[in-house]
Protein backbone atom coordinates (compact mmCIF):
# COMPACT_ATOMS: atom_id res chain seq x y z
CA UNK A 1 0.00 0.00 0.00
CA UNK A 2 1.29 3.69 -0.97
CA UNK A 3 2.18 5.38 2.26
CA UNK A 4 0.61 8.58 3.06
CA UNK A 5 3.00 11.37 3.68
CA UNK A 6 3.53 13.96 7.16
CA UNK A 7 4.83 17.14 5.88
CA UNK A 8 5.61 20.20 8.00
CA UNK A 9 5.52 23.77 6.36
CA UNK A 10 7.78 26.51 7.46
CA UNK A 11 6.59 29.72 6.47
CA UNK A 12 8.89 32.84 6.04
CA UNK A 13 7.95 36.44 6.22
CA UNK A 14 10.80 38.85 5.05
CA UNK A 15 13.36 37.35 6.79
CA UNK A 16 11.93 35.64 10.14
CA UNK A 17 10.45 32.35 10.49
CA UNK A 18 6.66 33.12 11.54
CA UNK A 19 3.49 31.65 12.88
CA UNK A 20 0.42 32.17 10.78
CA UNK A 21 -3.02 32.64 11.74
CA UNK A 22 -5.96 32.93 9.15
CA UNK A 23 -2.89 34.90 6.43
CA UNK A 24 -3.20 38.22 8.66
CA UNK A 25 -1.72 37.62 11.67
CA UNK A 26 1.71 36.65 12.37
CA UNK A 27 3.98 35.37 15.24
CA UNK A 28 7.91 35.58 14.88
CA UNK A 29 9.70 32.98 15.42
CA UNK A 30 13.45 31.45 15.65
CA UNK A 31 16.09 30.11 13.08
CA UNK A 32 14.77 28.99 9.73
CA UNK A 33 18.32 26.57 9.17
CA UNK A 34 18.12 25.38 12.90
CA UNK A 35 14.16 24.60 12.09
CA UNK A 36 15.14 22.95 9.17
CA UNK A 37 18.09 20.67 10.57
CA UNK A 38 15.23 19.85 13.51
CA UNK A 39 12.67 18.70 11.30
CA UNK A 40 15.43 16.53 9.69
CA UNK A 41 16.02 14.90 12.90
CA UNK A 42 12.45 14.42 13.48
CA UNK A 43 12.34 12.29 10.25
CA UNK A 44 10.20 14.47 7.99
CA UNK A 45 8.97 12.91 5.32
CA UNK A 46 9.30 15.94 3.25
CA UNK A 47 9.28 19.56 4.00
CA UNK A 48 7.28 23.06 2.72
CA UNK A 49 8.63 26.21 2.60
CA UNK A 50 6.63 29.18 1.93
CA UNK A 51 7.79 32.55 1.47
CA UNK A 52 4.82 34.79 2.12
CA UNK A 53 6.99 38.00 2.31
CA UNK A 54 4.93 41.11 0.76
CA UNK A 55 8.65 42.81 -0.39
CA UNK A 56 11.99 41.48 -1.40
CA UNK A 57 13.49 43.12 1.42
CA UNK A 58 15.36 40.72 4.45
CA UNK A 59 15.81 40.68 7.48
CA UNK A 60 15.59 39.79 11.34
CA UNK A 61 17.23 42.55 13.57
CA UNK A 62 16.90 39.78 16.81
CA UNK A 63 20.07 38.49 17.94
CA UNK A 64 18.12 35.87 20.07
CA UNK A 65 17.57 33.72 17.00
CA UNK A 66 20.77 33.41 16.20
CA UNK A 67 19.70 33.74 12.72
CA UNK A 68 22.12 35.06 9.95
CA UNK A 69 20.86 38.06 7.50
CA UNK A 70 19.98 36.43 4.34
CA UNK A 71 20.38 38.81 1.68
CA UNK A 72 16.81 36.80 -0.04
CA UNK A 73 15.74 33.43 -0.85
CA UNK A 74 17.89 31.82 -2.90
CA UNK A 75 20.62 32.77 -0.40
CA UNK A 76 18.60 31.38 2.69
CA UNK A 77 17.21 27.99 0.60
CA UNK A 78 20.58 27.49 -0.43
CA UNK A 79 22.16 27.20 3.19
CA UNK A 80 18.94 25.09 4.98
CA UNK A 81 19.70 22.86 1.92
CA UNK A 82 23.07 21.91 3.61
CA UNK A 83 20.83 20.89 6.69
CA UNK A 84 17.76 19.16 4.97
CA UNK A 85 18.10 15.34 4.68
CA UNK A 86 14.50 15.34 3.09
CA UNK A 87 12.80 16.58 0.25
CA UNK A 88 12.36 20.24 0.16
CA UNK A 89 9.35 21.69 -1.69
CA UNK A 90 10.14 25.87 -2.24
CA UNK A 91 7.17 28.22 -2.93
CA UNK A 92 6.19 32.11 -2.87
CA UNK A 93 7.40 34.54 -5.12
CA UNK A 94 7.73 32.62 -8.19
CA UNK A 95 6.30 34.52 -11.20
CA UNK A 96 8.46 33.10 -14.13
CA UNK A 97 10.42 29.97 -15.11
CA UNK A 98 13.64 31.71 -14.48
CA UNK A 99 12.76 31.81 -11.00
CA UNK A 100 12.11 28.14 -10.84
CA UNK A 101 15.52 26.96 -11.93
CA UNK A 102 16.91 29.13 -9.66
CA UNK A 103 14.89 27.47 -6.58
CA UNK A 104 15.92 24.45 -8.11
CA UNK A 105 19.18 25.16 -8.70
CA UNK A 106 19.37 26.42 -4.77
CA UNK A 107 18.82 23.07 -3.58
CA UNK A 108 14.65 22.94 -3.71
CA UNK A 109 13.32 19.64 -5.11
CA UNK A 110 9.81 20.76 -6.07
CA UNK A 111 8.33 24.07 -6.37
CA UNK A 112 5.01 25.63 -5.39
CA UNK A 113 3.53 28.25 -7.53
CA UNK A 114 0.26 30.12 -6.29
CA UNK A 115 -1.10 33.37 -7.24
CA UNK A 116 1.17 33.66 -10.31
CA UNK A 117 -0.77 30.62 -12.05
CA UNK A 118 -4.07 32.18 -11.43
CA UNK A 119 -2.56 34.98 -12.81
CA UNK A 120 -1.11 33.49 -15.84
CA UNK A 121 -2.57 29.71 -16.03
CA UNK A 122 -0.16 28.91 -19.01
CA UNK A 123 3.16 29.06 -16.61
CA UNK A 124 1.43 25.75 -15.57
CA UNK A 125 1.99 24.01 -18.43
CA UNK A 126 5.58 25.70 -19.38
CA UNK A 127 7.12 25.13 -16.14
CA UNK A 128 5.86 21.25 -16.44
CA UNK A 129 7.05 21.12 -19.98
CA UNK A 130 10.64 22.38 -19.30
CA UNK A 131 10.93 21.16 -15.44
CA UNK A 132 8.96 17.66 -15.62
CA UNK A 133 5.55 17.62 -13.92
CA UNK A 134 6.72 15.98 -10.98
CA UNK A 135 8.33 18.98 -9.42
CA UNK A 136 5.27 21.43 -9.82
CA UNK A 137 3.06 21.99 -6.98
CA UNK A 138 0.08 24.09 -7.35
CA UNK A 139 -0.94 25.88 -3.86
CA UNK A 140 -4.17 26.46 -3.69
CA UNK A 141 -5.62 28.92 -0.82
CA UNK A 142 -9.37 28.63 -0.25
CA UNK A 143 -11.72 29.94 2.38
CA UNK A 144 -14.93 28.50 3.19
CA UNK A 145 -18.39 29.87 2.73
CA UNK A 146 -21.14 27.73 4.04
CA UNK A 147 -21.07 24.59 1.13
CA UNK A 148 -19.18 26.82 -1.27
CA UNK A 149 -15.38 26.99 -1.25
CA UNK A 150 -13.41 30.00 -3.30
CA UNK A 151 -10.38 31.14 -4.28
CA UNK A 152 -8.67 33.51 -1.71
CA UNK A 153 -6.51 36.44 -3.03
CA UNK A 154 -5.99 38.58 -0.31
CA UNK A 155 -5.19 41.92 -0.78
CA UNK A 156 -4.80 41.18 -4.52
CA UNK A 157 -6.59 42.37 -7.27
CA UNK A 158 -7.07 38.61 -9.38
CA UNK A 159 -10.78 38.11 -8.62
CA UNK A 160 -11.67 41.34 -9.96
CA UNK A 161 -14.53 41.21 -7.14
CA UNK A 162 -15.90 37.84 -8.21
CA UNK A 163 -15.47 34.89 -6.13
CA UNK A 164 -13.84 31.83 -8.46
CA UNK A 165 -14.60 28.34 -7.70
CA UNK A 166 -11.31 26.50 -6.14
CA UNK A 167 -12.58 23.16 -7.31
CA UNK A 168 -12.94 24.51 -10.74
CA UNK A 169 -9.51 25.84 -10.43
CA UNK A 170 -8.21 22.43 -8.78
CA UNK A 171 -9.56 21.07 -12.04
CA UNK A 172 -7.83 23.30 -14.34
CA UNK A 173 -5.01 23.11 -12.72
CA UNK A 174 -4.70 19.11 -13.22
CA UNK A 175 -5.03 19.59 -16.54
CA UNK A 176 -2.46 22.35 -17.55
CA UNK A 177 0.01 19.72 -16.06
CA UNK A 178 0.49 20.32 -12.35
CA UNK A 179 2.34 17.57 -10.62
CA UNK A 180 0.37 17.87 -7.12
CA UNK A 181 -2.10 20.18 -5.29
CA UNK A 182 -0.72 21.55 -1.89
CA UNK A 183 -4.84 22.63 -0.69
CA UNK A 184 -5.25 25.02 2.27
CA UNK A 185 -8.04 26.04 4.15
CA UNK A 186 -7.40 30.42 5.08
CA UNK A 187 -10.64 29.89 7.22
CA UNK A 188 -9.01 27.24 9.28
CA UNK A 189 -4.98 28.53 9.54
CA UNK A 190 -4.28 28.35 12.70
CA UNK A 191 -7.36 27.49 14.35
CA UNK A 192 -6.55 24.06 15.61
CA UNK A 193 -10.22 22.87 14.62
CA UNK A 194 -9.23 20.43 12.12
CA UNK A 195 -9.00 19.92 8.44
CA UNK A 196 -11.74 20.73 5.89
CA UNK A 197 -12.86 16.94 5.62
CA UNK A 198 -15.93 17.14 2.81
CA UNK A 199 -13.93 19.13 0.37
CA UNK A 200 -10.75 17.48 0.98
CA UNK A 201 -12.69 14.48 0.37
CA UNK A 202 -14.70 15.80 -2.93
CA UNK A 203 -11.15 16.70 -4.01
CA UNK A 204 -9.43 13.68 -4.16
CA UNK A 205 -11.89 11.81 -5.46
CA UNK A 206 -12.08 14.07 -8.61
CA UNK A 207 -8.21 14.70 -9.30
CA UNK A 208 -6.05 12.23 -10.24
CA UNK A 209 -2.55 13.65 -8.86
CA UNK A 210 -1.41 13.94 -5.23
CA UNK A 211 -3.09 15.76 -3.13
CA UNK A 212 -1.79 17.33 0.24
CA UNK A 213 -4.30 18.65 3.29
CA UNK A 214 -2.82 21.47 4.56
CA UNK A 215 -5.30 24.01 7.22
CA UNK A 216 -6.50 23.34 10.57
CA UNK A 217 -4.22 20.89 12.58
CA UNK A 218 -4.13 21.47 16.24
CA UNK A 219 -3.55 17.61 17.03
CA UNK A 220 -2.76 14.39 15.86
CA UNK A 221 -5.83 13.07 15.92
CA UNK A 222 -6.92 15.50 12.99
CA UNK A 223 -3.85 13.96 11.13
CA UNK A 224 -5.54 10.68 11.77
CA UNK A 225 -9.13 11.85 10.82
CA UNK A 226 -8.20 13.24 7.49
CA UNK A 227 -6.04 10.05 6.26
CA UNK A 228 -9.18 7.78 7.49
CA UNK A 229 -11.71 10.09 5.81
CA UNK A 230 -10.39 10.97 2.76
CA UNK A 231 -8.30 9.86 -0.30
CA UNK A 232 -5.26 12.59 0.34
CA UNK A 233 -2.12 11.78 -0.56
CA UNK A 234 -0.23 13.93 2.27
CA UNK A 235 -1.39 15.61 5.64
CA UNK A 236 0.52 19.03 5.99
CA UNK A 237 0.62 21.11 8.98
CA UNK A 238 2.95 24.53 9.86
CA UNK A 239 1.92 25.54 13.99
CA UNK A 240 1.57 21.95 15.14
CA UNK A 241 5.04 20.99 14.23
CA UNK A 242 7.77 24.14 15.87
CA UNK A 243 8.18 22.49 19.46
CA UNK A 244 10.00 19.20 20.03
CA UNK A 245 6.59 18.03 22.18
CA UNK A 246 4.53 17.94 19.08
CA UNK A 247 7.35 16.26 16.75
CA UNK A 248 6.97 14.99 13.85
CA UNK A 249 7.94 11.57 15.11
CA UNK A 250 5.12 11.62 17.53
CA UNK A 251 2.67 12.69 14.77
CA UNK A 252 3.48 9.33 12.54
CA UNK A 253 4.03 7.22 16.13
CA UNK A 254 0.25 8.05 16.92
CA UNK A 255 -0.99 8.04 13.12
CA UNK A 256 1.07 4.27 12.78
CA UNK A 257 -0.73 2.89 16.06
CA UNK A 258 -3.78 3.10 14.67
CA UNK A 259 -3.15 1.23 11.20
CA UNK A 260 -2.75 4.10 9.10
CA UNK A 261 -0.26 3.54 6.16
CA UNK A 262 2.17 6.22 7.05
CA UNK A 263 6.61 5.17 7.41
CA UNK A 264 6.80 4.08 10.85
CA UNK A 265 8.55 5.88 13.35
CA UNK A 266 13.19 5.42 12.99
CA UNK A 267 13.90 3.41 15.63
CA UNK A 268 17.12 5.89 15.98
CA UNK A 269 14.63 8.39 16.60
CA UNK A 270 12.47 6.71 18.74
CA UNK A 271 15.93 5.90 21.38
CA UNK A 272 16.22 9.71 21.25
CA UNK A 273 13.32 10.90 22.60
CA UNK A 274 12.57 7.88 25.13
Amino acid sequence: MKKKRVIPVLLHKEGWLVQSKNFSEYKKLGNAQKAVQRLSEWDSDELIYLDISKTETYTTNRSDTAAPEYQDLGELLAEVSKVARMPITIGGGIKTLHDIEVRLRAGADKVSINRSAIADPSLIASASREFGRQCIVVSIDYEEFGDERYLHFGDGNESDGNPRSALEWLLKAEELGAGEILLNSVSRDGMKSGYDISFLAKVADRLNIPVIACGGAGNWEHLAEVLTETNVDAVAAANIFHFQDQSVYLARRHLASKGLPVRPPSIQMRKRLN
